[in-house]
């Protein structure tokens, strides 16, 4: 079981994420387990301040590296495991993929850093992560969002949480990556509002399942990246 930690100050956030769909089911079946901390809970003035003006200036708050030194230290006692890290989110950091997917999946537990604001303090960075990661080539306002995005990709590739394992086993390759092909559904023939007719290759509909196989492998792509 992946124990996945997250550490932010919008918890709410993830209260409709957590509770439906695949990733409920696959709490429930003790296949993963999904902890949101608040970060205000670590602080230790009365106003909660997780936030400070950056030193040398600059517009907006940096987030404290004391907080979240607390938590992360917290977290990581509670699992007594070397298969553990921690995950920073930053437009600076490596990008995720499906291979990086595919490593972390490995692990026992992962404590994921949402900063907020303008940024976080470099310190952690440095010193607290061990990874930084990036989901793409854009800014957010937060790391809640890419977390979410980490977490369903890793709990995607544990045994049992999209069904039987033989969609798994059909679906990922040995260099960590990820077979997608093209797929139909009914109709046979759909046709739309101005009476145009949208087809299935009749190859799918033929029952040979030898050319149906050959069809999907030229149709299929190997998603690494």
């Amino acid at each position: 079981m992946i124990k996945f930690d997250v550490i932010t100050i919008f918890p709410e956030i993830f209260s409709s994420y957590v509770s439906e769909s695949l990733i409920a089911r696959a709490i429930k079946k003790k296949l993963i387990k999904i902890n949101i901390h608040n970060l205000r809970k670590w602080t230790t003035d009365n106003h909660q301040t997780v936030d400070g003006r950056p030193f040398g200036g600059g517009l907006g708050m940096v987030m404290m590296v004391e907080p979240i030194y607390k938590v992360v230290k917290f977290l990581k006692s509670k699992v007594k495991s070397q298969k553990s890290k921690v995950v920073l989110f930053t437009p600076r950091g490596e990008k995720f993929t499906q291979k990086m997917a595919t490593k972390l999946a490995k692990l026992d537990q992962i404590i994921f850093i949402c900063g907020r604001y303008e940024g976080v303090d470099e310190r952690v960075a440095e010193k607290i992560a061990d990874i930084k990661l990036s989901i793409g080539n854009y800014d957010l306002m937060g790391g809640e969002l890419p977390a979410m995005v980490c977490i369903e990709a890793i709990s995607r590739l544990v045994p049992g949480v999209i069904g039987k394992e033989e969609l798994l086993k059909e679906r990922v390759t040995k260099s960590g990556g990820f077979i997608e092909y093209a797929q139909y559904t009914r109709p046979e023939i759909f046709v739309t509002k101005d009476k145009k007719k949208w087809y299935v290759p009749k190859v799918l509909l033929s029952g040979d399942h030898k050319k149906i196989e050959e069809w999907k492998k030229s149709h299929r792509k190997e998603i690494l990246a």
